[in-house]
Order: C-alpha cells, then structure tokens, then sequence
C-alpha cells in the first residue's frame, strides 16, 4: 500500500494577507513537489464529526469559531491568526484531513497519510484561537482514534519549531494519549518546559536553545524515541513543521532539509512494531518556501519507504 496526500483547494483560498507567513504559497510549493513522484494517493478531505470537534475544542468556542468568518476583508482572531471569507472551509478542511487519513488507513485504502493542510492547528487551545491556528487537527485526530477506532495508546510526535501548546492543552487530560515536543525555548509561544508533562505523565516537551544544530537536534531525540519505545503507541501522529530548518525566517534551529528525512526514519523505525505503521502527519508550520518543499518531501520520501 502507498501513502496518500489529503488535499483541497480550499486551502489554496484561505487568505491571510500580503506578508503573512502563513501564506497559501506554502501548501502549493509542496504540492508542486509532491506531484513530481507518480506513486501518492491524492485525497480530499471529509467533515469532523460534531462529537470529535465537542471532545477537542469547547462548545462555545468552536460556536464563536463559526460565526468569526468575515464576509469580505480580514479578521484577526488574535494579533497573528487571520481569516477571511473563504478560510471557514479551509480551518474545517484541515481537521477533516485527518478523518480522511485515518478511515482511508484503517480502510486499508494506504498504508500512511500526510495532511498537507492549511491552516495548521498546534497552537489552538481548547478555548481559543492563535499562533495561524483555529482548530488542534492533532487533536481532532486524536480523539477521533479514540473515539471511533477505540485506540488506547496514540503518540503525537510534534517536532515544530515552536511548542505546541494547542495540541498540550487538548491533550494533556487524555489518558489515551502522550504529547511529545521538541521546540525552541525561550520562544513563542511561552511554556514547553519538562514540567509540562499532562495530566496523567503523558507528556514530554523537550526544550532546545536558539542555535540548536543537526548533532545537537539528534542527541536530544535520543529522549523522544526512548520515551516512544517505552510508551509502545498503537497509532502514531506527526505534528510536523519544518521552522526548525537553518533558512526558516521565524526561528533559529540550523537543521537542513534532509534532517526532516532522518526525524521521521527514526521515530518510524522506533515505532513500527508497535503500530503495525499506522500514522498519519499533518502540517504545521514552516516558512521559508523552498527549505519547506524540500523539507516536506524529505519527509514525505521517509513515509513512503515504511512498509508493513
């Protein structure tokens, strides 16, 4: 079985702005990579549930996400989050991503899936919006497995640049479930510290310093699939955004882009026997458009090699 690509033009039309980072530019610079390789499953998107969407986020939240939408211009959801008129499609689109990812992989439709959505989701708070995010997709995804499928043991491996306290903070009460981060620190967006670790031990944020290098990125990780073998995950989910590269202009790792190729071989070959290698990626962030692509594919390549 191959590895399917979840996509929708819906996230080519969530429009942010001149200059916002978190540009449409970015999930097309993958796709014109991805579709250079002739052996990916293309998919669209399905909708959330209503039950996974009330697990994930709170009512009145995802009730004032509804209704936040602009009919025309922008809005700003926070100093650094904009929607428009056409993002609801797209902030929904990028959660069902992950719906479609794991029905099509326990389907036995693929073997994987990466998310290639917009806009990413590991910033937003079970209450609230920020950091380009409006829903956790992760944890969507999360709870989805849970729910429907009845998974007990779902690791989220997050190797962002920035700590993703959304994916934290819809995770940290789910026994079902373990947060690993590795992340700038100090840095946006405050916390991520090893005293951080859930409500039930189930996480483990490891905290880097601006500078952080491939060797230095490496030894560190040793702790993530330490912590993974010992967990032995059912179902394995990436957060995965490439700002930690050397070019990324919103952080300052000096990881390269065949780093990203290395970070998912690892945690696949760690966890395979225990997830029969079911897992699904989904985007996050990465902004320096060619360190993306190139990063992204990397990535991509490490999925598609991991038979079962």
């Amino acid at each position: 079985m191959n590895t399917a690509i979840i996509n929708s033009d819906s996230y080519e039309k969530h429009d942010t702005g001149d200059g916002h980072p978190e540009q449409p530019k970015r999930v097309i610079a993958i796709k014109e990579k991805l579709k250079k390789r002739n052996d990916l499953i293309w998919e669209t998107p399905v909708s959330v549930p209503d039950d996974i969407l009330a697990m994930t986020h709170s009512k009145e939240y995802i009730e004032n996400l509804n209704n936040s939408f602009p009919q025309k211009g922008l809005k700003f959801l926070d100093g650094d989050t904009v929607v428009s008129p056409e993002s609801k499609k797209a902030v929904f689109d990028a959660a069902g991503s992950t719906i479609k990812a794991i029905d099509g992989i326990e389907n036995n439709q693929f073997q994987n899936a990466f998310c290639l959505a917009r806009p990413p989701g590991h910033h937003a708070e079970k209450d609230k919006a920020m950091g380009f995010c409006c829903i956790s997709n992760a944890g969507v995804a999360t709870n989805y497995l849970v729910s429907k499928y009845k998974y007990k043991r779902i690791a989220c491996v997050d190797f962002d640049v920035h700590w993703g306290n959304g994916n934290y903070d819809v995770m940290r009460n789910n026994k079902n479930s373990l947060y690993i981060s590795t992340h700038q620190y100090p840095f946006y967006p405050g916390g991520g510290t090893d005293k951080d670790r859930g409500d039930f031990d189930n996480s483990l944020n490891i905290p880097l310093p601006a500078g952080t290098n491939s060797e230095e990125y490496f030894n560190a990780f040793d702790s993530v699939l330490d912590r993974l073998v010992n967990y032995k995950p059912d179902f394995l989910i990436f957060s995965a955004g490439f700002d930690a590269h050397k070019n990324d202009p919103l952080a300052q790792f000096q990881l390269s882009s065949e780093d990203f190729y290395e970070i998912t071989r690892r945690t696949l070959k760690a966890t395979n026997e225990f997830t029969n290698g079911k897992v699904i990626s989904i985007l996050e962030g990465g902004y320096d458009l060619n360190a993306l692509a190139e990063s992204a594919f990397n990535h991509v390549n490490a999925l598609t090699e991991n038979k079962k």
